[in-house]
Order: structure tokens, then sequence, then C-alpha cells
């Protein structure tokens, strides 16, 4: 029998794949009632047969964001996790390419916010999760554009939670380091950035673990490992230091 504050709807994106499909897994474990979203078709029926309200969508068409938000129910907590990156120096990245960052990892969740907080502000109570990126603090080279697109996100987080205090909205900002997800090889097929902070890469279940205890225990934000919050402190107080050290990351011109 779940207690009564597992009684909970979660809602999230980019539910098919990485962390968002091992967060939809924990977050039905946990009784709570899910409604989840991805593109791949095959992973959103696995999702359902073990109990997921299953809705596909490609969350860089407003119409597509529009549909998923109208099958919704109230919600108590959106995990606004969609995100993709392409590495490569912006001069060396397509148009396409650019825009489907901007589109997935900037104006799908700030798109969504706008849409799923009035509801959440009549009943004052409700909880934003965005799961950004270390590097959304730190940019390094062949991360320019992903940078910026987190960074983006970031600062519509920290703004967006002054603007939701109001109404007892919770906001939390997730910025986790790499994570051994195929996240990587979509964004650098080289995998040269792999092998470099290969040592360094976070398991997804890590990941995916923390950000649900979120759920009943609100944070403003959380670094993983947590040892990376210092590293922007650091990046803040001496930026051409910290550059310097992470420029064999992409070592390849």
């Amino acid at each position: 029998v779940y207690i009564e504050m597992n009684k909970k709807t979660v809602f999230i994106t980019g539910a098919t794949s990485g962390i968002g499909l091992k967060m939809t897994e924990m977050c039905i474990a946990k009784g709570y009632t899910v409604y989840a979203t991805g593109r791949n078709e095959s992973s959103l029926k696995t999702l359902a047969s073990i109990g997921a309200h299953v809705i596909q969508a490609d969350l860089r068409h407003i119409e597509d964001i529009d549909r998923v938000v109208a099958a919704l129910p109230e919600i108590d907590v959106a995990i606004l996790n969609a995100g993709l990156g392409v590495f490569g120096n912006v001069y060396d990245l397509s148009d396409e390419e650019i825009d489907t960052m901007l589109d997935t990892n900037v104006r799908a969740p700030i798109y969504l916010t706008k849409r799923l907080a009035p509801k959440m502000m009549e009943r004052g109570s409700g909880h934003f999760i965005y799961i950004s990126s270390q590097a959304g603090k730190v940019a390094t080279r062949k991360a320019s554009v992903y940078a910026a697109s987190k960074h983006a996100i970031t600062g519509f987080l920290n703004g967006v939670r002054l603007e939701l205090a109001p109404y007892n909205i919770q906001v939390t900002g997730i910025y986790p380091g790499p994570i051994d997800t195929p996240f990587l090889q979509k964004a650098d097929a080289t995998n040269a950035y792999r092998d470099a902070i290969k040592t360094f890469l976070i398991q997804p279940e890590k990941v995916a673990r923390e950000v649900v205890r979120t759920i009943e225990r609100p944070v403003r934000e959380l670094n993983l490992p947590r040892v990376m919050g210092l590293t922007a402190k650091f990046y803040a107080v001496a930026p051409r230091l910290v550059e310097k050290l992470g420029s064999g990351f992409f070592n390849k011109k």
C-alpha cells in the first residue's frame, strides 16, 4: 500500500532514453501517476506496459507541445528533461543543428512552463524540475551552442522561480556533468569527447535517483556530482584558469 504522499501526478519529457527513461521507471515504481512523452514509439510501448500514460510527441514542434498539454490532467510535478546536443565548433554546425538544439533545449521547456504554470498557480502548489547541465554554468570548446542553450534555460529557471514563488510553486535546477548515455554518441559521433572524460562519466541511474528524490524534498539546485558545483564557483573567480584546465576535453581541431 502506497502512502498518500506518493499519490502525485508527474509529467516527464524525454522519457524514452537516458535519464528520462530511468526517472520514468523509478517514478512508476514509487507509485506516482506518470505521464511520459518522447519520440521513440517502442520505448513508449514498454513504458505503457509498466503503467505509464504515454504520449508520442516531438517537442520541437509547437503543435506537438499543445497536443501534449491538452492530453495532461492536473499535474503536481513537471520534469522537463528532453534535450539534445551536437558537439562541434559553431562554424561547423548546420543551421538545422543549431535550431534543433535551441528548439529542444530552450523553447520547448519555456513553452511547456508557460502552459502548465497557470493551473498550478490556481491550485497554489506545484513543482518544476529542469534538467540543465554543467555546460549551463561553464562552457567548453565545441559546445558553444549547446552551452548557450543550457545557459539560457538556467537563466530562465532562475527567473521563473521568482515569478512562481508567490504561488507556492517549487523550481529545481539539475546540473549534471557528463552522463554515460546514448546522448554522448549522438552529440559526438567521433567519441573523442567521451574518451576524454570517461573517468568523469556519471551513471544515469545515479542521476535519475537523485532527481526523483527532489520530488519529495525540493531543493533550489542540484549539482551532480556535487563537486561540480565548486567548478562553477571557481570559474566565476578564475575563468581563464578553468578554461585552460578544461581545454583538453576537445583536443581535436
